[in-house]
């Protein structure tokens, strides 16, 4: 009898302890969001009334009233949560995450902010505006033993997971010879981005660029991510306006060349597509993979023929952002320097903006310095 009981003593332990675990993990993080002017806040704020959701968001940063009025009325919100800085936000509110929608040279004084107090930051896509700014995240994230992630919409793509999967884990098409990765749209203010997002979108400070910068980055992020992190040999850049009456500050056109020893990105960023697009195609020495859009691939491997294949969504929390991000708070995954929103593959990819946007300014190629580590 005595060690029935203490069978079952043990058995409701361990249902308990399991059922406080879930609990745990079925809690919402509590994130803050500094800026409300990155349009892809609303990928964010469309979620946070919804049962379940992986994050609850505690409280915005935004000086500018307007913009968080006509958020509040549209999603819900109260305005007793919005602050006018990021610093007043995170001493109100006490955010277990922050995540930035302001303008990319504003990312860094939104790390600057919360890595010195341990609150891990998720900013929009790409990390900085340039290197100096890219470094200065870096120290700090290995100061405060804090992360720094970016977020990429193609990061929770099960297409490209699956070209990854086919060229470096199958390897299905032989060694990366040439990689071609577009993306882009008719352009921003084409396709109805609110000014208060164009403002900074559209200026070379702020943005850092135009189309170069704005979908430039992704293929950066991608070849990256495929190469393991392998830096560059050179880097060259065509950019044009081709729209200077709409966009004059900044290019809309861009095309930037990756060499490798024995492999080439060609990497093509517009905001002049005739529609949406985010692809990209590997050749490999013996065969093909194509990542068409999020959910649908095609292949040609040795001795076969073209084959597509529809797939279905990455299981969480590597299908989405705010998944992704809430596991990684409470220490559920661990973010490798191979990841795709690493800070080591993105300070990688502001590498290689910056030396894209060098190489359009001089007409020459720029070679990357040897032996750089990050």
């Amino acid at each position: 009898m005595k060690k029935i009981l203490q069978k079952l003593f043990s058995l409701v332990f361990l249902i308990g302890v399991i059922s406080i675990s879930t609990s745990a993990q079925n809690k919402p993080v509590h994130i803050g969001i500094d800026g409300l002017t990155h349009a892809h806040v609303h990928g964010l704020l469309q979620n946070i009334n919804k049962v379940n959701a992986p994050v609850q968001i505690v409280g915005i940063a935004e000086s500018n009233l307007d913009l968080a009025q006509r958020y509040s009325k549209q999603y819900g919100f109260d305005m007793s949560i919005v602050y006018s800085t990021v610093e007043e936000m995170i001493a109100k509110t006490k955010p277990e995450g922050v995540m930035a929608f302001n303008s990319i040279y504003e990312h860094l004084s939104t790390v600057e902010a919360c890595l010195p107090k341990g609150i891990p930051v998720m900013v929009e896509k790409p990390l900085a505006v340039n290197m100096e700014h890219a470094e200065k995240m870096a120290k700090l994230s290995d100061k405060y033993k804090t992360a720094v992630l970016t977020n990429y919409e193609t990061t929770w793509y099960a297409s490209n997971h699956k070209v990854y999967d086919m060229v470096n884990k199958q390897h299905a098409v032989g060694d990366i010879r040439k990689v071609i990765i577009c993306d882009g749209h008719e352009g921003p203010k084409e396709i109805g981005c609110n000014i208060e997002f164009l403002d900074w979108l559209t200026d070379p400070v702020l943005n850092g660029g135009g189309a170069v910068v704005d979908f430039g980055c992704y293929g950066a992020n991608l070849m990256t991510w495929l190469m393991k992190n392998e830096r560059p040999l050179s880097v060259s850049a065509t950019l044009q306006q081709i729209k200077p009456d709409i966009y004059p500050k900044v290019d809309d056109e861009a095309t930037i060349v990756v060499a490798y020893p024995k492999s080439q990105a060609i990497i093509q960023g517009s905001w002049n597509w005739p529609f949406g697009r985010k692809d990209m195609e590997v050749y490999g020495a013996t065969g093909y993979v194509k990542a068409l859009d999020a959910d649908n691939i095609s292949f040609r491997l040795p001795k076969g023929k073209t084959t597509s294949e529809k797939l279905s969504a990455l299981p969480a929390p590597y299908n989405d952002p705010f998944q992704y991000f809430a596991a990684v708070i409470r220490g559920d995954i661990k973010v490798s320097a191979y990841d795709l929103s690493s800070l080591e593959n993105n300070l990688i990819v502001v590498e290689i903006l910056d030396a894209a946007r060098e190489s359009a300014k001089t007409g020459t190629i720029v070679n990357l310095k040897p032996n750089k580590a990050y």
